[in-house]
């Protein structure tokens, strides 16, 4: 199955993110099919090619849940925003 997501780039505390298209359960930093934008965390600026984000959402491909938010505010996809859910850090005990 193939997904549209985010993968990290930059430096430690300046992260960056290029839009890639993967395998679903390849690593995050893996080989990837095509790369179709970026997106800046600081400025929540997304550089995208829309006509190749659209066609890989054609052909199958979802959306990770971030990526899926980011596509909606830049009026991509006609969609809801969907919550997106984080691991919770465990409390250390005193």
């Amino acid at each position: 199955m193939l997904v549209i997501r985010l993968s990290r780039r930059g430096k430690k505390h300046q992260p960056s993110y290029r839009v890639v298209v993967a395998e679903k359960r390849s690593k995050l930093t893996g080989e990837a099919l095509e790369d179709l934008g970026s997106y800046n965390p600081f400025s929540k600026k997304a550089t995208l090619n829309k006509e190749r984000v659209n066609y890989w959402l054609k052909v199958g491909a979802l959306a990770s849940p971030s990526l899926h938010n980011i596509l909606v505010k830049e009026k991509i996809v006609d969609a809801k925003k969907v919550a997106v859910k984080t691991k919770a850090k465990k409390e250390k005990k005193a």
